[in-house]
Formats: C-alpha cells, structure tokens, sequence
C-alpha cells in the first residue's frame, strides 16, 4: 500500500472514531431524552472509543510529549494541553459514572453505595466536558472542513492521476494530528 492510501485510511479512520465520540458524546449529554440505559451504555463505550482515540494518535502524543518544553509549535502545545485537561476530565467522567450506575454495573450485580458527591462530580465535569470538546473541535475545524471537502466533494481516486485528498505523500505527513 502506498503513502496515500494508508494516509487516506488513516484519515477516514479518523474521521469515523472523531465523528462516532462526537455524536457519542452529544447523546449521552442529554440522559433526560435518551433513558438512563442508553446514557450509561453510551458512557461505557465512550470510554472505549477515547482509548481507541488515543491509540490512533499515540505516536503525536509521545512525540509532543518528547518535545513540550523544547521545539513545538504554539498551537501543537495548547492542543496538548487541551487534550490532557480533555483525558483527565473525562477519566473523571467515565470513574463517576460507573459508581453512580444504576442500570449498566447493577447488570453485572456490582452496585455502589449512592453518594451525592459523586453525582455533583459527574455533573460537573460533563458540564466543563461540553466546553472542552467545544474547543477540541474549534481547534481542529478547519481540518475538519477540508477533510470533508476532501471525501466527500472530491472522493479520493475518484479522478484518475490524482493522489490520495489531492496531496502528495510529503504533504500528508504534514497534515495535523490529534
């Protein structure tokens, strides 16, 4: 497989993770419309669509990681930032969550005691959830825009002699990630 079709995979792989913790995401905020089910088997299988989320970007995270207080870019270093306030809120998300279970865990017989506290937390942090994602996806816009331009309003390959989304293999690698 050439450079442009592993980076067109990648990218749609991308984009259907990205999209399906977004969409994901915006139904389980609203518990009161989807049923106290849907918003905790949803909460679980976030949990599992970020950790696929970050396998996806492990190489950009270990590299920034490398690099964060020598040569990285101003925006390479909020995005960073960004998504580790974004991993610690929702790790305290998805904790809070499975402790205040009353349908998902009480399934498999495991029941917490109910305390007020862990709710408020849960409250909470879902809350400043919707802000961070809103700037994860503002800091990302315009890649999600020439993205979907890319796939959808010219497919790829679907010119003969074009590349992968119309880039070449040295610009692809330049392409953000995360």
């Amino acid at each position: 497989m050439n450079q442009a079709n592993k980076y067109v995979k990648r990218t749609v792989t991308d984009l259907i993770v990205d999209s399906a913790i977004f969409i994901g995401f915006l139904v389980a905020t609203a518990p009161r419309f989807s049923g106290l089910a849907i918003h905790e088997w949803l909460g679980i299988a976030f949990g599992a669509a970020i950790i696929t989320h970050l396998l996806l970007h492990w190489s950009w995270i270990v590299g920034i990681s490398k690099r964060f207080f020598s040569k990285v870019q101003g925006q390479a270093r909020l995005n960073y930032v960004l998504n580790a306030l974004l991993f610690i809120d929702v790790t305290i998300i998805i904790v809070t969550g499975l402790l205040i279970s009353e349908v998902a865990l009480p399934l498999f017989g495991l029941r917490f005691p109910r305390d007020g506290m862990w709710l408020w937390i849960h409250r909470t942090t879902s809350d400043a959830a919707v802000l961070l994602i809103g700037l994860h996806v503002a800091l990302h816009w315009s890649w999600i825009v020439k993205t979907l331009k890319r796939l959808v309003v010219t497919p790829p390959f679907s010119r003969p002699g074009r590349t992968a989304l119309n880039l070449t293999p040295a610009q692809a690698q330049k392409e953000p990630q995360s």
